[in-house]
């Protein structure tokens, strides 16, 4: 399993900006909405998972308005972040929690990747 750190969050206008020190030192930025940290405390999933997910998904579809869905199986059920990007800053929109069979494609699909970016 990959490790990262949250080494710094900074309030924003539109929700919250998390400093994320990922692989080699790598420091990757990811604003969470509003709407979002709703999501992560009505599903109660930690911000620490919705890391993990965003940052080193097991499978990564376009979705809806090309926003791009990262999934990441925890037991039954998936964290299934959606997000975009504002010029190079990941922003993340919502989250779900479903069960696996709903959403879940087999993992290794990758339309898109936030830490190769970094």
């Amino acid at each position: 399993m990959n490790i990262s750190k949250i080494i710094k969050t900074e309030h924003h206008t539109r929700g919250c900006v998390f400093s994320i020190e990922a692989e080699n030192n790598t420091i990757i930025q990811i604003l969470f909405l509003h709407h979002s940290l709703e999501r992560i405390e009505q599903w109660e999933i930690n911000s620490e998972k919705i890391i993990e997910t965003l940052i080193y998904p097991e499978e990564v579809m376009v979705g809806h308005r090309n926003r791009y869905i990262a999934h990441r199986r925890y037991g039954s059920h998936i964290v299934s972040a959606v997000y975009e990007y504002e010029e190079e800053m990941p922003v993340l929109i919502t989250v779900y929690y479903p069960y696996l069979e709903k959403y879940y494609k087999g993992g290794n699909i990758y339309e898109d990747k936030i830490f190769k970016r970094s």
